[in-house]
C-alpha cells in the first residue's frame, strides 16, 4: 500500500482568504479530488481541523486502517491537514479519523467538501468527479431577465421524495426520471420557477433535508450528482428556473457530521446560547468565525457556480437574526449594544448576499423570514441585508385565516386582507403557500376552506386566482394546484388519482390559467414590488365581501382591472369606478365551467358609463360571479 505523498493545493493567497473569511471557492481545494502527481494516480485531501494532533484519512483503498496515510498538517496556522494518496480513486468511500488535543478525544468525520455520500443510513464520503457537458447555455444567457426583479416569478415548490413514487415498485424517482417527468409537468402547467426542499446529502428522511450533512453533495437517494446537474440541465432547456433551499442556520448532532469536528467547537458556536438551537435540537455556525464563514459562503457560490442553480432560499432566516429567537428570559445574551439582533449573523448574510449578486448578477436569494426585521430585501449599501425577495408570512397568515371563515362572517373581517397592502412594499415580498402550511394538523390548502364541497373548490380557486393578482410573486407547494385532499406526507406520492375527479381537475385547470396571466400579462409582474402597480378601486365594501383593484404595468394600456367576491352571492350589476373611459373586456374569471365553476357569470364587452362612482370620473356594472374573480383589460 502506498504512502501518503507531501502535496497542496493551496497558495499562500488561498490561505490569507481563508483565515480572512473570504475565500468563496474553497470546493475548489478543500475536500477530495482526483489527480495524477508525477505520473501516480490518487487523490488528494485536505480537511480543517485545528484543533488536532494528528488527521488519518481511511478508507477502502487502506482497509479503513488509521495511520495508514496520516495527512501532514501545514506550517502557516491555518489549521489545514493535507495530502495524496495514491490508488485512492473515483468511488473511493472514505472519512477522516481525527485525535484531538483537546483531552485525546478521537472523532471519525465525513468530508465536509465531499461530491457525493453513501446512501443513508451509510455515513462515508465518497471520491467523486461529475464531468458533465451542460447543454443550458441559452438559458444562462439569457436568464438575467427570466430572473429580474420585474420578471415573472410563480414558483412551484417540490419535495423529490414525495412529489411523485414509482408505486409498483414502491421507490423514488430518479433525478434523470424527474428529468422527464417533473420538467414535462412544470411546462405544462407553465410555472417560472421550480423550488426544490434540501437536496444536499441529509442522514434522516422525516428532517425534509433540513438537517444537513453533505453540505456540497446533492443527496444520493435519487441518484449521481451528475444526473441532479442533468436535471437542472433539462429545466433549464425548457426555459424553467431552479431554486435550491438552502439551510446555514443550523446543523444535526449525528456523529458523523460537522458537529465537534476536531474535538472542539469548530463549526458551531462554543456558547449553548448561541451554538444550539433548542426548536431542532440541533447547533448553530458560529458566524463570527472566518472559516466558517468561508465554508458557507463558499458552500452558496457552489450550487450557484457547479450547478447553474438560478436562486437559492434561504431557510429559517428569523432564526439567524436573533438571540433570544425560542428562548427564554435568561437562556441568551443580549448583543454589545444590549439588542436582541445577532450582529455577527447579520454580518454574515450581507456578506454572503454581497458576494453571490458580485458573482453571479443573474440569480435572487430568497429569504425566508417570519418577523418585521426591516430591510431584509434592501441593498446592504443601505444598511438592507441584501436579498432579492423575502417570503410575505404576515400575508399568507391573514389570508389563510381569512379563508377559512365562513363566508356570513367575512364582512366583519375585511381587513385581514386588506391590511397587507400597508406594508406590501416595505420589501420585495414573494407570497408563499409552502409545506409548512400543510403539516402537523394543519390540513390541507383544501381542507381549511368552509361549506359544502362545491364552495370549497371555489373558495380555493378564490384564494389562489387573489394570490396570484395581489402585488409580489408566488409560491405554491406540490399538490395545492390540484387541491390535495389530505395534509403533505413526506413518506409517500401525492394523491395524483384525485385528478380523475372534476372537481380537482378543475382547480388544476384554473392554476393553468393563472400562471398564463401571471407570465403574459405585463401589469402582473412588471411593478410587482412597486406601489405604482397597484391602485385600490375600493376596498371599503365589507357588507358585500368584494374587493376592487388595479394592477399596472409599464404601459397604461396594460392595466388590469380585478374585482373578488368574497361570498357565495352573485354581485350583479355591480357598479365600480373606473380609472377612464373606455370598453373593458374580460380576461380572466374563475368560474368558468373547465374550472368547475358555474360557468353562468361573466361580462360581455363593458362600455365605461359617465356616471361619477368611488370618486372616479366614469364607471360600469359587472358581473362578480360567487366566490369569484374576474380581471378586465380595457379593449
Amino acid at each position: 500500500m502506498a504512502d501518503l505523498i507531501a502535496h497542496s493545493l493551496f497558495t499562500d493567497f488561498d490561505i490569507d482568504l481563508f483565515k480572512a473569511g473570504k475565500h468563496y471557492k474553497l470546493y475548489e481545494k478543500m475536500g477530495s479530488h482526483i489527480m495524477t502527481l508525477d505520473g501516480v494516480e490518487g487523490t488528494y485531501f485536505a480537511v480543517w481541523a485545528p484543533s488536532a494532533k494528528m488527521v488519518s484519512v481511511i478508507g477502502d483503498f487502506n482497509f479503513w486502517v488509521e495511520g495508514t496515510h496520516k495527512l501532514n498538517v501545514r506550517w502557516d496556522e491555518s489549521g489545514i491537514w493535507e495530502g495524496f494518496v495514491p490508488g485512492a480513486g473515483k468511488g473511493s468511500t472514505y472519512k477522516y479519523k481525527i485525535q484531538s488535543h483537546n483531552n485525546d478525544i478521537k472523532t471519525e468525520k465525513a468530508d465536509p467538501y465531499a461530491r457525493r455520500c453513501e446512501h443513508p443510513p451509510k455515513t462515508a464520503s465518497v471520491v467523486w468527479d461529475e464531468p458533465y457537458k451542460w447543454n443550458d447555455s441559452k438559458w444562462m444567457k439569457k436568464r438575467k431577465k427570466h430572473n429580474a426583479l420585474n420578471a415573472p416569478f410563480s414558483v412551484y415548490e417540490v419535495h423529490l421524495g414525495s412529489w411523485k413514487r414509482k408505486l409498483d415498485e414502491n421507490r423514488f424517482l430518479s433525478y434523470e426520471e424527474l428529468a422527464d417527468e417533473l420538467v414535462t409537468y412544470l411546462k405544462d402547467m407553465n410555472f417560472t420557477h421550480v423550488e426544490l426542499m434540501p437536496v444536499m446529502e441529509y442522514p434522516y428522511d422525516p428532517s425534509w433535508g433540513y438537517q444537513l450533512t453533505g453540505y456540497f453533495a446533492p443527496t444520493s437517494r435519487f441518484g449521481y450528482p451528475e444526473d441532479f446537474k442533468l436535471l437542472v440541465d433539462k429545466l433549464h432547456q425548457n426555459d424553467i428556473g431552479i431554486i435550491l433551499d438552502w439551510v446555514p442556520s443550523h446543523f444535526p448532532e449525528d456523529a458523523h457530521g460537522l458537529g465537534f469536528f476536531d474535538g472542539s467547537n469548530l463549526y458551531e458556536h462554543p456558547d449553548k446560547r448561541k451554538g444550539y438551537h433548542p426548536d431542532w435540537k440541533s447547533l448553530i455556525f458560529n458566524y463570527g468565525r472566518h472559516e466558517v464563514k468561508s465554508f458557507l459562503i463558499s458552500n452558496a457560490v457552489f450550487w450557484l457556480d457547479q450547478f447553474h442553480a438560478d436562486g437559492l432560499r434561504v431557510d429559517a432566516v428569523a432564526s439567524m437574526l436573533f438571540l433570544d429567537y425560542s428562548r427564554n428570559e435568561g437562556e441568551w445574551e443580549p448583543n454589545m449594544y444590549g439588542g436582541r439582533e445577532n450582529l455577527e449573523a447579520m454580518a454574515f448574510l450581507r456578506e454572503m448576499n454581497e458576494a453571490v449578486y458580485s458573482m453571479f448578477p443573474d440569480v435572487q436569494t430568497i429569504a425566508e423570514e417570519s418577523t418585521s426585521f426591516p430591510m431584509v430585501s434592501k441593498p446592504t449599501f443601505l444598511g438592507g441585508l441584501g436579498f432579492g425577495m423575502k417570503w410575505m408570512m404576515g400575508w399568507m397568515h391573514d389570508t389563510l385565516q381569512y379563508f377559512a371563515k365562513e363566508p356570513i362572517y367575512r364582512k366583519h373581517h375585511q381587513n385581514d386582507l386588506t391590511f397587507s397592502m400597508t406594508y406590501a412594499f416595505t420589501e420585495n415580498f414573494m407570497l408563499p403557500l409552502s409545506h409548512d402550511e400543510v403539516v402537523y394538523g394543519k390540513h390541507s390548502i383544501l381542507g381549511r376552506m368552509p361549506g359544502d364541497e362545491w364552495q370549497r373548490f371555489a373558495n380555493l380557486r378564490l384564494l389562489y386566482s387573489y394570490m396570484f393578482t395581489h402585488p409580489g410573486t408566488n409560491l405554491l407547494f406540490q399538490g395545492a394546484e390540484f387541491g390535495q385532499s389530505e395534509e403533505w406526507n413526506f413518506q409517500q406520492s401525492l394523491d395524483w388519482h384525485l385528478l380523475d375527479h372534476a372537481p380537482h381537475k378543475g382547480v388544476q385547470e384554473l392554476l393553468k390559467a393563472l400562471n398564463l396571466l401571471y407570465t403574459t400579462e405585463p401589469a402582473l409582474h412588471q411593478k410587482q414590488f412597486s406601489a405604482d402597480g397597484f391602485e385600490w378601486i375600493d376596498y371599503n365594501d365589507a357588507e358585500n365581501s368584494v374587493l376592487v383593484y388595479i394592477r399596472k404595468g409599464e404601459k397604461r394600456k396594460d392595466d388590469l382591472v380585478i374585482a373578488c367576491n368574497m361570498t357565495p352571492m352573485a354581485r350583479e350589476s355591480y357598479r365600480i369606478g373606473l380609472p377612464k373611459k373606455g370598453k373593458l373586456r374580460e380576461v380572466f374569471n374563475s368560474d368558468l365551467k373547465s374550472y368547475f365553476g358555474t360557468g353562468d357569470f361573466k361580462n360581455k364587452i363593458l362600455v365605461s358609463d359617465k356616471i361619477e362612482w368611488q370618486f372616479r370620473e366614469h364607471s360600469a356594472e359587472i358581473t362578480i360571479p360567487p366566490l369569484g374573480m374576474v380581471a378586465f383589460k380595457y379593449a
